[in-house]
């Protein structure tokens, strides 16, 4: 069966490492336009022109050129028995582009988390620059503390998991992204997991909903 799903929640609700934990136990890629964007702007492709042209003036990708970015990456073997979407679609007008283009997510699986532990979670969060890799101080800490298990970089705190940066983006994500909720949920298409417990706690919920 080829699953295509769009994991939903708040900033630091865990979509990220659990997004990566699910494409192992489907044998599925997750799909970032973060990435699609810049390796195309890298590689100097057709998109990539004109999304550098945005980006070097300060100025948000258009939503159309994302979504044609996406499209194409979407027609490559990997995808063939799915995946999953990562930082896009992030508004109802987004996610209307998505269907208008035939890019429909089976299910929107939304990971609930309250604020309050958001807030707590991200104050331990700590990255690292060269891999991406993310550990947390208390919930996934790393073998070494301030050392990346993964390629051995030095571990920081990003600058938007400060508090009152993590409060500004929860009030945006309510405001913005939350209502994908409800445009999944009329169209049959909705999942919610509660997200607050173990990382493998948390996957096993989220295989289950998935089953």
């Amino acid at each position: 069966m080829k699953l295509v799903l769009i994991l939903l929640g708040a900033p630091g609700s865990g979509k990220g490492t659990q997004a990566a934990m699910v494409s192992k136990n489907l044998s599925v890629p997750v799909i970032s336009t973060g990435d699609i964007l810049r390796s195309a702007i890298r590689e100097q492709t057709e998109i990539g022109i004109k999304a550098k042209a945005y980006v070097d003036g300060g100025k948000l990708v258009p939503d159309e050129i994302v979504a044609e970015a996406l499209k194409q990456r979407l027609e490559d073997s990997d995808c063939a028995n799915g995946y999953i979407l990562d930082g896009f679609p992030r508004t109802i007008p987004q996610a209307e582009l998505l269907e208008e283009l035939g890019i429909s997510p089976e299910v929107a699986l939304s990971i609930e988390v309250p604020d309050s532990d958001i807030e707590n979670r991200m104050a331990g969060r700590r990255v690292c620059p060269a891999c991406n890799a993310v550990f947390h101080k208390q919930n996934n800490p790393p073998k070494q503390e301030g050392v990346c298990d993964l390629c051995k970089g030095s571990l920081i705190q990003r600058a938007d998991d400060n508090p009152e940066t993590v409060r500004e983006r929860l009030r945006v994500y309510h405001e913005q992204s939350e209502p994908l909720k409800g445009f999944y949920e009329r169209l049959g298409r909705l999942r919610c997991v509660v997200g607050t417990g173990g990382l493998e706690e948390i996957n096993r919920r989220i295989m289950e909903a998935l089953a």
